[in-house]
């Protein structure tokens, strides 16, 4: 029960203990970061994994030349564009016998879902900005049969939205030391950033109505 409790925590905060499995794994790093951005996405199980500052950090990593910034940002794109496919598979497939499993909040779920009728199509872009939202979103997209095709459209465009801007804001900015020593209200203020277009389009939906 320890060793697993120990494994959650330094999944929750793995910004913080990055440099560790650097150094630890080696080139296995980028399989272990593919596999945390494509179970946030792509499992509704696990809404909980700190997507935005795992690439924040990571990227920051390799601009001192920990990881290389190419390498890791295909790793990170892929695992993006697949988590969401996943979920939207599995949301066509078992959605509603998975919804109303005990595993998952029904509010993640209603908030998701709201989201999703609110924004349409964009929703699957918007949502990866937004913490939990994104999860759920192509699970959503699943079970309301959302065309594949202009699902795809949607996921491909949000994952290189949300991972480029991640790694950008990373790579350049997440070495200076003000930054550094205070990174997980720096992540906050980019999480809060990145909402700013959701914000926009709910502002946009609204004076549309009026």
């Amino acid at each position: 029960m320890d060793l697993i409790i120990h494994l959650i925590t330094e999944l929750l905060h793995f910004d913080k203990y990055i440099e560790m499995f650097i150094q630890h794994y080696g080139i296995l790093i980028y399989v272990i970061l593919f596999l945390i951005i494509f179970f946030e996405t792509g499992i509704v199980f696990t809404p909980f994994l700190p997507g935005d500052s795992i690439i924040f950090a990571a990227a920051a990593f390799a601009a001192i030349g920990s990881l290389h910034i190419f390498v890791l940002v295909f790793v990170l794109l892929v695992a993006a564009i697949l988590g969401d496919a996943s979920n939207y598979f599995i949301g066509q497939k078992f959605g509603e016998r998975i919804s109303k499993s005990r595993f998952v909040k029904k509010s993640h779920l209603d908030k998701a879902h709201q989201f999703y009728e609110k924004y349409g199509g964009k929703a699957i872009t918007i949502a990866r900005f937004v913490p939990i939202v994104r999860t759920f979103a192509p699970f959503i997209a699943g079970i309301g049969e959302m065309k594949y095709t202009r699902f795809l459209r949607y996921n491909f465009v949000g994952a290189v939205l949300w991972v480029g801007s991640m790694s950008i804001f990373g790579y350049f900015f997440g070495n200076i030391p003000v930054v550094k020593e205070n990174f997980s209200l720096v992540t906050l203020g980019i999480i809060a950033l990145s909402i700013v277009p959701v914000v926009v389009e709910f502002a946009k939906v609204k004076f549309a109505r009026k």
